[in-house]
């Protein structure tokens, strides 16, 4: 039986984390003297590879000496902080991958704070050593602050340090060596981290750390065997986190190899497995024998902060490009997801043609709102709200820790913007050029700000948002203070209405585009909602009066992307979200149906 040390590979977004377990994958063959090793992706799922983040946890593994290393490639987003959680109990050792001239970075942070918590001794890895702008000497002496700051024990603070390149497969354990693998890595990984006891004459004690989700097989639970084997067929106890206990038999057992899950009899204290069988398992579900319950300490998954209505896209567009569009279709999909995606809640509301869909912030939710219709959804959303708490009578609201780095230049305006939104400032740092700013802000007051924020530091400042605690309801957050442009018309828009409509407003849409009565086409320059008609033509004349409209130069259209419209719309308006278009509406698209609600205060 082989030795098993589980590590997982933390740093922030686009340091190379996924470029890194991929490079140690194709490093499996390349050890084992297989000719032709191929590049694997680890970021499957296609928003990933997209936006360069990691959204989803996921397994792997490779064989080395008398090792098998089990590798998790962990979310770097706060948002996807149950992910982290959850995994950082699993595992023996991090990799700390940082790049070697940006130094560590905001999102860093809370990864590093969850492993050193469970006292893992973290390795760092300096990557991207070719940059020309490295500052490898600097970076580190930052390492060493920042462990410092999270209160890391005398014994983490001696962490070995390697160097390397993740995407020519390269580390070497100074900067002077020269080499061309990872087997550097490999080395330290076994030098540095005791393999997992040999528990496995005890009684079984596995833990579900997450979930997944199979069409022929159900849902999967995956865990970690702290204790005992578990075998194929084997009739097990299921304990619950309140201490509820019922026998199960699993069905088919599952490790890793490489990227693959392959099929076990019997597997061992140690390492990382996937079950099924159990229906109704959950995170942070102990399994153990049927005759020797031992319940391990209960999980516990953060509530979300944040909420949205999804319904049935009602819009006279309803149905033009996408293939799932009932109440029947969505609420199946919104299940499925939650055999999953645990920081997810659904709930049923007052009509069957809507669901309230709570998460743990803007971007989680966003995730959703974008796979759904990269697979044929179409959804009307409601605007985000923050979810409330009361205690003791009084009102309590999600407060978030953010981390801003951003150039000194700009720094001015975004401290002006974040005391607007009823945020505090903890702490204020300048270091070449940059300023560094920790903050403690309202979840209600940042809807909208991220939008707000790369324009105001023109895509050089880096957010970071992590939720902190519920705190008594701080003061009123200013809400945007331009109305909508709404259409009075079905049609298509010309260029003729768009442009003589510009002065009073900036636009959505540019000509010959469709609209239909009660879609929002623009902001309005004043401070309430006013009616236009973006279908209006010149009308023809016999003489065309030379040049004219040559002349009409349009402004060219703010771009409608989910996160700018989710953070854009009011109570009273939707967002109308199909596989090929985002498009802004009112409630009730009829104006008198708009004024009878206004006056029913709806």
């Amino acid at each position: 039986m082989k030795k098993i040390i589980n590590i997982a590979v933390i740093a922030h977004v686009d340091a190379g984390k996924s470029t890194l377990v991929d490079a140690l994958l194709a490093s499996q063959d390349l050890i084992n003297g297989k000719e032709g090793a191929t590049s694997t992706v680890i970021d499957s799922d296609d928003l990933e590879r997209e936006r360069g983040i990691t959204i989803y946890s996921k397994n792997c593994s490779i064989e080395y000496n008398d090792y098998k290393i089990n590798i998790v490639d962990t979310p770097g987003h706060a948002d996807f902080s149950s992910e982290v959680e959850r995994i950082i109990k699993t595992v023996d050792t991090v990799i700390l991958l940082v790049d070697s001239a940006e130094g560590p970075m905001p999102q860093t942070r809370f990864v590093l704070r969850k492993s050193l918590e469970e006292g893992l001794k973290p390795i760092l890895l300096i990557n991207k050593i070719d940059k020309p702008d490295k500052r490898v000497e600097e970076v580190i002496e930052l390492v060493y602050e920042l462990f410092m700051e999270l209160d890391a024990t005398d014994e983490q603070l001696e962490f070995p340090i390697l160097y390397g390149i993740a995407k020519e497969r390269m580390v070497k354990k100074s900067m002077e060596e020269s080499s061309d693998n990872l087997i550097p890595l490999l080395d330290t990984i076994i030098e540095h981290t005791d393999s997992y006891p040999d528990y496995t004459d005890e009684p079984l004690q596995l833990q579900i750390s997450s979930l997944a989700y199979d069409e022929y097989i159900g849902r999967l639970g995956i865990g970690r065997i702290y204790k005992g084997k578990i075998s194929k067929g084997q009739m097990v106890a299921i304990v619950d986190g309140e201490g509820n206990t019922v026998n199960k038999r699993v069905s088919k057992l599952f490790t890793y190899e490489g990227l693959s899950r392959v099929e076990k009899e019997v597997a061992y204290s140690g390492d990382i497995v996937m079950v099924s069988g159990l229906d109704d398992v959950s995170i942070g579900d102990t399994l153990c024998q049927t005759d020797a319950i031992l319940p391990m300490e209960p999980i516990v998954i953060e509530e979300p902060t944040m909420s949205m209505n999804f319904g049935v896209n009602s819009s006279p567009f309803a149905g033009q490009d996408g293939k799932y569009v009932t109440s029947r279709n969505i609420k199946e999909r919104l299940e499925r997801e939650l055999e999953v995606n645990v920081g997810l809640k659904v709930e049923a509301t007052d009509s069957a043609d809507q669901f309230k869909v709570s998460g743990r912030g803007e971007l989680h939710l966003t995730i959703l709102i974008e796979n759904m219709r990269r697979e044929g959804y179409e959804l009307a959303i409601s605007n985000p709200q923050v979810i409330i708490r009361e205690i003791d009578g009084r009102k309590y609201e999600p407060i978030e820790e953010v981390h801003i780095e951003v150039p000194n230049d700009y720094s001015g305006s975004v401290v002006s913007d974040l005391m607007l939104r009823q945020a505090e400032m903890i702490d204020m740092v300048e270091t070449q050029g940059m300023t560094h700013q920790t903050w403690s802000a309202p979840t209600r007051g940042l809807i909208g700000f991220r939008s707000r924020f790369i324009n105001m530091t023109h895509g050089e400042g880096t957010l970071v948002r992590q939720f902190k605690d519920y705190e008594p309801m701080r003061g009123a957050v200013p809400q945007r203070k331009q109305g909508s442009m709404v259409s009075t018309e079905n049609g298509v828009s010309m260029t003729y209405s768009i442009f003589n409509l510009q002065e009073r407003g900036e636009f959505f849409i540019g000509a010959q585009t469709e609209v239909y009565e009660g879609m929002i086409v623009g902001l309005s320059a004043r401070d309430m909602d006013m009616e236009v008609n973006p279908t209006k033509n010149k009308k023809a004349t016999a003489v065309r009066s030379s040049g004219r409209d040559e002349a009409m130069k349009l402004t060219p259209p703010i771009p409608l992307t989910l996160e700018y419209a989710l953070e854009f719309i009011r109570n009273d308006e939707l967002v109308e979200v199909t596989p090929q278009n985002i498009r802004l509406r009112k409630r009730f698209l009829k104006s008198h149906d708009r004024k009878r609600a206004s006056r029913k205060g709806d």
